[in-house]
């Protein structure tokens, strides 16, 4: 499974895309928990102390924030989906 990162979440992983070897069939919550396990250096940026995205980070599937998914974190991913992990963007 293919894992997209932009801007300082980038720099942070060294790389935009990374595969991870994930079961078919987990979760949203359950691919956060893979890249902070992969990545310690993200767990500050993207969750809370228990665990949850945090709300100013976007995680996409296939081009929807996980928000505005019926299931939210819960929401099942294949290895098809695109994932792309977002830090809040500023500027004008």
């Amino acid at each position: 499974m293919k894992v997209n990162f932009y801007a300082t979440l980038r720099r942070i992983v060294g790389q935009k895309t990374v595969e991870f070897d994930l079961p078919e069939g987990v979760t949203a919550q359950y691919v956060v928990d893979a890249v902070v396990t992969r990545y310690p250096a993200l767990r500050a940026e993207l969750v809370d102390e228990d665990g949850r995205l945090l709300e100013h980070i976007h995680l996409f599937v296939n081009g929807r924030d996980v928000p505005y998914l019926e299931n939210r974190l819960q929401t099942v991913i294949q290895h098809s989906d695109k994932l792309d992990f977002f830090p809040p963007v500023g500027g004008g």
